[in-house]
């Protein structure tokens, strides 16, 4: 089981022993989870209403890279920047006209009152939005345990009413190491093998 250190220049050894225990705990219930074949999957709970690709394919594709950035090892939760990198380079791979973008996530509670809000980012094709990391929020101490988004991959005007994306336009993914120099050539080589061969 490969894992990826949350800090640059440091092992994920040298990292857990400066994390504090809530976050220990974290790092071997998402380990004892990986033994276990049990780590959760963004197709098992997707809203898809795509018109690109298959449904089958869109699941896998997401599902390939929840794997790859599920690697860090506290999990998916705190990821969303390095997914959102991760399936544009897949989609630009693909051919799609796709963009990572950097914004706000609002969600909201079934009476449609604000519960909680953070950085975010997620990924555009044309009038479709890829929100797919979300299901991972419940393993971020930071998130509310009243946050309970599934991912979605759409239409911007379909975008389930519990959140709200909000653009921050002209800002930027910045290059992350673990994206550009681990995970894509990986996922590229499944892509290639797997979607175009």
């Amino acid at each position: 089981m490969r894992e990826i250190s949350v800090a640059l220049n440091a092992s994920v050894e040298d990292t857990f022993d400066m994390f504090p225990p809530p976050f220990r705990i974290l790092v071997e219930e998402v380990r004892r989870q990986k033994l276990a074949g049990e780590r959760r999957l963004p197709s098992a709970v997707l809203i898809d209403r795509s018109s690109l690709l298959t449904s089958s394919v869109r699941g896998k594709l997401l599902d390939a890279v929840a794997a790859l950035v599920d690697e860090n090892c506290t999990g998916r939760g705190d990821m969303c920047l390095q997914f959102a990198a991760l399936l544009n380079k897949a989609q630009v791979h693909l051919e799609f006209p796709s963009r990572a973008v950097l914004g706000t996530a609002i969600y909201y509670d079934t009476q449609g009152k604000e519960i909680f809000r953070w950085e975010h980012a997620w990924v555009r094709i044309g009038n479709e939005v890829i929100d797919g990391n979300v299901d991972s929020t419940s393993e971020n101490p930071r998130v509310p345990s009243a946050v309970s988004v599934a991912p979605y991959w759409g239409p911007v005007t379909e975008t389930p009413r519990d959140r709200q994306l909000k653009e921050h336009h002209g800002m930027q993914l910045a290059p992350d190491v673990d994206v550009e120099e681990t995970w894509w050539p990986d996922l590229r080589g499944w892509i290639d093998r797997e979607m175009l061969s």
